[in-house]
């Protein structure tokens, strides 16, 4: 549901949080994209850094700067601005993503789990039937027949937390429990209504569906596609992920580690959010 008003409260000594409703429907973020893009464009000072998710928008500010009462009232009209969300128009770009469903690598890590933790049903196979797919195959056609929007990047350095942008290959599903005790880097990954990109060998509970070449963040900013920024994907970008088999999954990662990958990462387009739910 979309508040009549957004509410506003305080989120620690230099945060501010703006909710735009009470549950995780995509037009929420939308909103809070929209919010983003006006406070930059509005460039108060004492604005530190941004990050929206599924219905809220953080906003961290120096308080010794802007003050807090300031901070409200500019974000108040900032957000009463917006007008109906079927008239916002976001910047997107669009990422082709390599993606192949189904790998060993995710398969090892859940085969792991059922030796070390406790059996569980194949996590593809778990999707799909939850999902009422006919079968692994079908989770693949449906998971990689729509763009997905970029929600938030977040949890993890570069980890995207994403959407399907065609309502009818939303896939549902719950998490591990107790979580899994690693994941592989750059697994795809499935749970409640998102997709993730894990990045970090490290725990997590999202169900493994697959695994991508392509790296969502580097440190040391050596490839030109990090040159601006230490992570590939943005809040408001568009994934398209697109199958490819074992031998294509080794060369490209042969590329992206000789540094001659060339990531298919489009420029900026306009996101008509009143033409999209049209």
């Amino acid at each position: 549901m979309i508040f009549a008003e957004p509410i506003i409260a305080p989120g620690g000594d230099r945060f501010v949080v703006v909710y735009f409703g009470d549950d995780a429907a995509i037009e929420l973020n939308f909103l809070a994209l929209g919010l983003k893009a006006a406070l930059a464009e509005a460039g108060l000072k004492g604005v530190v850094d941004t990050n929206p998710c599924y219905n809220s928008l953080v906003i961290e500010y120096d308080p010794d700067a802007l003050d807090y009462d300031d901070l409200l009232r500019e974000l108040r009209a900032l957000a009463a601005a917006l007008g109906p969300v079927d008239t916002l128009e976001l910047s997107s770009r669009l990422a082709y993503l390599p993606a192949m469903y189904l790998d060993p690598w995710t398969k090892e890590a859940i085969e792991d789990y059922c030796k070390r933790v406790k059996p569980r049903e194949f996590d593809p196979a778990f999707v799909a039937r939850l999902n009422g797919l006919s079968d692994v195959k079908q989770l693949v056609r449906v998971h990689s027949g729509t763009e997905h929007w970029v929600i938030s990047v977040c949890s993890l350095p570069g980890l995207p937390l994403l959407r399907p942008l065609d309502p009818r290959c939303l896939l549902t599903s719950p998490k591990y429990d107790p979580p899994r005790l690693w994941t592989p880097p750059n697994a795809i990954c499935t749970g409640g209504m998102s997709t993730s990109i894990h990045t970090l060998r490290v725990p997590g509970g999202y169900n493994l569906i697959g695994r991508t070449p392509v790296p969502m963040w580097q440190a040391t900013q050596a490839l030109p596609i990090f040159k601006d920024s230490v992570v590939l994907l943005r809040a408001a970008d568009r994934v398209k992920f697109v199958p490819i088999d074992l031998e294509e999954y080794h060369d490209i990662e042969a590329r992206v580690n000789e540094g001659t990958y060339a990531f298919n990462v489009t420029n900026y387009q306009r996101f008509s959010v009143g033409a999209y739910r049209a």
